[in-house]
């Protein structure tokens, strides 16, 4: 329980450091660095002896992998932060990875879904349309940029689940292959864009991105959820995302200042509560299966 609590915690943190981040001086583009040049360096020795386009694995799944989880799903992401809070962050990226999961693999692979999980989802779609309803009601300005920008996010992380799933790789091998591709492809940009806010902003803070985004989330958090698996099964450990949206609120607080508006905090429960029940963290049932981040 303790692996899956920091792994939760971790991925929170993530949220309101990467919310932070694009915040305060730093591109994108230069927080997907920080965030897969760590792991690309840690789990060189995985990716080096399998090669950047790994035998018996589709080109199509690679690429899929790295989009889904690699540079293109931290642009969307880290894109949208500029635009909306991060309270939304937890509840419309984490939060609604399953509803896009399920329904790629509906669509795609004709998989069926139990009762419990489809009034999860419906939990999740109504706690989508609470955040965005309250945003609009309230008037805040471009927050819907960010809330589009979170559901693609969501989606392209879904279609890596699949993906990852065919491809046979380990989780280590996913995250340097995911990191070596993500850093030859943001890269450029960075370097384009003359460093993207790494020479602007203090050293501190640099140094402190590379801590959340590489160390934490690129490393720990992977080695957390995988001994969360090995201990309660990929059930169990993926019930425990239900918390990531209120824990992200929560750490919003006092991180960024951001108070959560009444009809934010009634998304944010609604979709606990459907990821809670697409998990299984309540009425457990047998279908319901989780890809380490």
């Amino acid at each position: 329980m303790a692996a899956a609590l920091l792994t939760v915690t971790i991925w929170s943190g993530w949220v309101v450091g990467t919310r932070h981040a694009v915040t305060s001086g730093l591109d994108p583009a230069a927080v997907g660095l920080l965030r897969f040049g760590l792991p690309a360096l840690v789990f060189a020795p995985w990716w080096l002896r399998r090669g950047l386009l790994p035998r018996g694995v589709a080109p199509s799944a690679l690429a899929m992998m790295v989009a889904g989880a690699g540079a293109p799903f931290l642009m969307l992401a880290a894109s949208g932060m500029q635009f909306a809070p991060a309270a939304d962050v937890g509840a419309l990226l984490p939060g609604t990875m399953p509803l896009f999961a399920a329904l790629i693999g509906w669509a795609l692979l004709g998989e069926r879904q139990t009762r419990l999980r489809v009034a999860g989802f419906a939990m999740i779609a109504a706690g989508i349309v609470a955040i965005g309803g309250g945003a609009a009601l309230a008037g805040t300005d471009g927050a819907w940029r960010g809330h589009l920008l979170f559901l693609a996010a969501a989606a392209c992380w879904a279609g890596y689940t699949h993906a990852y799933r065919r491809t046979g790789l380990t989780p280590f091998e996913a995250a340097g292959l995911i990191g070596i591709w993500s850093v030859l492809i943001l890269l450029p940009a960075v370097l384009w864009a003359g460093g993207g806010g790494l020479a602007r902003v203090p050293a501190a803070e640099v140094w402190g991105q590379l801590a959340i985004q590489g160390g934490l989330s690129g490393v720990v958090a992977l080695a957390s959820y995988g001994f969360a698996v090995a201990r309660l099964g990929a059930t169990g450990a993926a019930a425990f995302s239900a918390l990531v949206p209120g824990l992200a609120a929560l750490f919003a607080i006092p991180f960024l200042g951001e108070l959560p508006g009444p009809w934010t905090m009634l998304g944010i429960a609604s979709v606990s509560l459907g990821v809670a029940l697409v998990t299984g963290a309540i009425g457990r049932n047998g279908n319901t299966k989780a890809a380490a981040p």
